[in-house]
């Protein structure tokens, strides 16, 4: 459904949380490269609760978490340190990341502060070890441009990535240690945004700008997007995890349908005078029930919503109801979810069951009423943060952190999180960040244009290696004198079809490609050799490129055997050749080329087959 976003108000702003692509962590000297699970050599559990601010205030994001009684394992690895483990003091802010953060800052037309103080961010989901997250203020007060005008960026913060999560289970959390303290770049913009496309354009120039240091991570979860939205007569709600930039539009879009039904539902609660009761124990009611959920229960728990039938079953979202955002906060709590009438009977619960529900709670024709079926204690907290969630539906729509899903829907996370949750880490000394110490880098955009003038690439082909990660290797390539058209074709089109053909191309370290095209340029390989000779390195890394080229039977032959080769191909088809002429091409060409086994170019068997026809047609 299309809003007029002008009208409602819309206001926006992102969140761009980027990992850099350094050789060590931000606060310790461990490796940024990331590990399997099955590596790890050892395991260790915490529990973790809040902490008071400096002014004794306690953050309401990081107190509702903690009631959530969760351990948390986390997987250590050979490469695994005190300080991951929280066991050791953080070192100093390591040096590499700061001159990227600083790169990245001239980018976005920041002003850099005379003085980086690292702070610590309470996080006590278990994806910091410590229970916080450090984090330092680099720079403001930027701004980037979209094509429906600029929009500002309000600050730029240099951070500690989180732990990876491996595994949610009963009664807790498992996550890896390879990736926490990777160090990211946090990028927030100002609420300048004002539709769903002109967020998808600033997050897409930003990506652009951070791709352009060369400098950053590249592949799944190494970028994230949170996007902020509000309309006017709605509420501030965050959206964490947004993991590609195509999503962010859907991410917008959905987003303020969301906020849109939640207030009509409200004034519809409103019109009906509804209340939400306290909640009541009604296990009697289900003692001899056949629905597996509830009969497995220790307790059943309800609340009368009143004046919500036909309400709590109403979309709000793609396959998303109100009764979906009460059984969210019922999960944040242990419960599976919740039933409600608007959906009953079903489930195995039947319709005696459901009216003698309604008569336990005294409810009438219309009103809803909501269970949760747990043990008693999970129960019992489940079904009053139902209630509170349902209080609220009645007012507003609540200021709230949500998950971004795949299919452009969120969920309940957790309250928004306040400034309580801030204070310094005493640990690390402050830095005086100089922005004169680094020079910007060319934007991938001016890359484009400049591989099409000096190197007479194509658009297309320009753009997809300056914008792939294979970019520096590029670059290096035509460095030591490689042929530029050669060398793309090789990285961007010759790699994706050996990995559509489950080649470990991942084995492929920069070396192994630059030598390969090196050997190319210096005609002791043909270009038909490369996938073969790349495919064979990936099997055995190990090899050197000369034994791969031999493994593979590659090796190039000088003109005369080209010719030879050709002549009696030639000579084979005489009859076809005579009859045809040049229209015979096509067919000897791969015959040729068969003959040869990839180990002559392309280009020079084209020549001597036209030359041999057209001595004889």
């Amino acid at each position: 459904m299309s809003h007029d976003y002008e009208d409602l108000g819309l206001v926006a702003g992102l969140e761009i949380h980027q990992q850099l692509d350094t050789a060590t962590k931000l606060f310790c000297n461990c490796p940024t490269a990331r590990r399997e699970p099955e590596e790890s050599v050892r395991s260790f559990t915490r529990y973790l609760h809040p902490t008071k601010s400096e002014l004794g205030e306690l953050d309401e994001a990081a107190l509702e978490e903690s009631r959530v009684d969760r351990e948390f394992e986390y997987l250590a690895f050979d490469s695994t340190c005190l300080v991951e483990e929280d066991d050791e003091p953080p070192h100093r802010l390591d040096g590499e990341a700061l001159r990227t953060a600083l790169e990245i800052a001239v980018l976005l037309d920041c002003e850099v502060v005379d003085q980086a103080h690292v702070m610590r961010k309470i996080v006590v989901d278990g994806s910091n070890t410590s229970g916080f997250q450090r984090s330092a203020l680099l720079a403001t007060d930027g701004e980037i441009e979209t094509s429906e005008g600029p929009v500002g960026i309000a600050d730029m913060l240099l951070e500690e990535e989180s732990a990876a999560r491996i595994e949610e289970r009963d009664g807790g959390v498992t996550y890896g240690l390879d990736r926490l303290g990777i160090p990211l770049v946090e990028i927030g913009t100002e609420p300048d945004i004002r539709s769903p496309a002109q967020a998808k354009d600033a997050a897409e120039r930003i990506g652009m700008l951070l791709r352009s240091t060369g400098k950053v991570k590249r592949g799944l979860g190494t970028i994230r997007q949170d996007v902020n939205v509000s309309i006017e007569d709605g509420a501030r709600v965050e959206l964490k995890g947004v993991q590609s930039l195509d999503d962010i539009d859907d991410i917008v879009e959905r987003e303020v349908g969301r906020q849109v039904e939640l207030l009509e539902v409200a004034e519809e609660l409103r019109d009906r005078d509804a209340a939400v009761a306290d909640p009541e124990d009604v296990t009697a009611v289900f003692e001899d029930t056949d629905s597996g959920v509830i009969a497995g229960a220790e307790t059943v728990m309800a609340v009368r919503l009143s004046g919500f039938d036909g309400l709590v079953g109403r979309e709000i979202q793609p396959d998303r109801r109100l009764g979906t955002e009460l059984s969210d906060h019922a999960k944040r709590h242990g419960a599976g979810g919740i039933f409600h009438t608007d959906e009953l009977p079903a489930y195995g619960v039947t319709e005696a069951e459901v009216a003698e529900l309604r008569e336990a709670v005294d409810a009438g024709d219309d009103d809803a009423v909501a269970i949760v079926a747990a043990d008693r204690e999970v129960a019992e907290s489940a079904i009053e943060a139902v209630a509170d969630r349902a209080g609220v539906a009645i007012h507003e729509v609540p200021e709230e952190t949500r998950g971004a899903n795949e299919d452009g829907t969120s969920r309940y996370l957790r309250p928004l999180p306040g400034a309580a949750r801030m204070y310094p880490e005493t640990d690390v000394p402050p830095v005086e960040p100089d922005p004169t110490e680094v020079e910007a880098p060319e934007l991938l955009t001016e890359k484009v244009d400049r591989y099409q003038a000096q190197h007479g690439l194509g658009a297309g082909l320009a753009e997809q290696i300056a914008y792939s990660e294979h970019m520096p290797t590029f670059e290096a390539a035509v460095e030591r004198g490689v042929d530029p058209t050669t060398a793309a074709d090789t990285l961007e089109g010759t790699l994706t079809e050996l990995r559509r053909d489950d080649v470990a191309v991942g084995n492929l370290t920069d070396e192994h490609l630059l030598a390969v095209l090196e050997r190319v340029e210096a005609g002791d390989l043909p270009n038909e050799g490369i996938g073969p000779v790349l495919s064979t390195l990936a099997d055995d890394p190990d090899l050197s490129v000369e034994a791969a080229m031999d493994e593979a039977d590659v090796g190039g032959v000088d003109r005369e055997a080209v010719r030879e080769a050709v002549v009696a191909v030639v000579e084979r088809n005489e009859e076809q050749v005579e009859a045809e002429g040049m229209g015979a091409f096509s067919g000897l060409m791969g015959e040729c080329m068969g003959e040869l086994r990839g180990k002559a170019d392309g280009e020079v068997v084209s020549e001597l087959l036209r030359e041999e026809i057209g001595k004889r047609a």
